[in-house]
This record gives C-alpha cells, sequence and structure tokens, in this order.
C-alpha cells in the first residue's frame, strides 16, 4: 500500500488549507470558524497517521464518518441552491478521500490486529 502516505499527505493539506480559510475567512461567523478549526484538526489527524499507516490506520473510521457526515448534510444544500456550487467541489473531494480511507482500511495489506 505505497499509495496510502502520500495520499495521507495530501488529504492533511488538503483539510488545513480549507480549514485554514474558514478559521481566518474575514468577517466569518464564528460557527463558520469553528467548523474551520475541526477541518484544520482533522488534517493534523490525517498527517500523523501518515507516518505511521498501520499503526494509526484505526483512525482514518473518523475520517471516513466525518466526510460521509458532510457529504450527506451539506449535498441536499448544494444541490438545491442553498450553498455555492464551489462547496459541491468540496464535497467531491471529501467523497474520494472517503473512498480512499475505506480503501486503505478494508483494503489487502492490512494487519491482522485491525
Amino acid at each position: 500500500m505505497n499509495w496510502a502516505k502520500p495520499l495521507l499527505i495530501v488529504a492533511a493539506l488538503y483539510n488545513i488549507v480549507i480549514g485554514a480559510g474558514s478559521l481566518f475567512g474575514p468577517e466569518a461567523p464564528v460557527e463558520t470558524r469553528v467548523v474551520g478549526l475541526l477541518v484544520l484538526c482533522f488534517g493534523v489527524v490525517y498527517a500523523v497517521v501518515s507516518r505511521d499507516v498501520e499503526r494509526f490506520r484505526p483512525v482514518l473510521w473518523a475520517g471516513v464518518l466525518g466526510k460521509l457526515g458532510v457529504v450527506a448534510l451539506m449535498g441536499p444544500e448544494v444541490a438545491s441552491g442553498a450553498q455555492p456550487s464551489a462547496v459541491g467541489w468540496i464535497l467531491a473531494g471529501d467523497a474520494l478521500f472517503m473512498l480512499a480511507f475505506l480503501a486503505i482500511l478494508l483494503g489487502k495489506g492490512r494487519s491482522a490486529s485491525v
């Protein structure tokens, strides 16, 4: 699973950039900043997992659930036009990362203890 580490680094950067953008957005309401902080924190988690995928692999279940929840909650908002279409691109990225995390969690080469 040589692709897991680079993918997790990309996922970490993705979350850190999007989270920081929301956290430090000009005139962002406190709710938006809190969400940005949590997204940024998930980025830190993915960075930690990338350092030792075998050891920290189970932590990715939090990423799967988080990304699935965000897509399920925000997808209808984007589809109805209540959220900007740009949010749809972020959700597409979240969906792809969720699938990749599932591949890491359920794929070949996982240890018997996971």
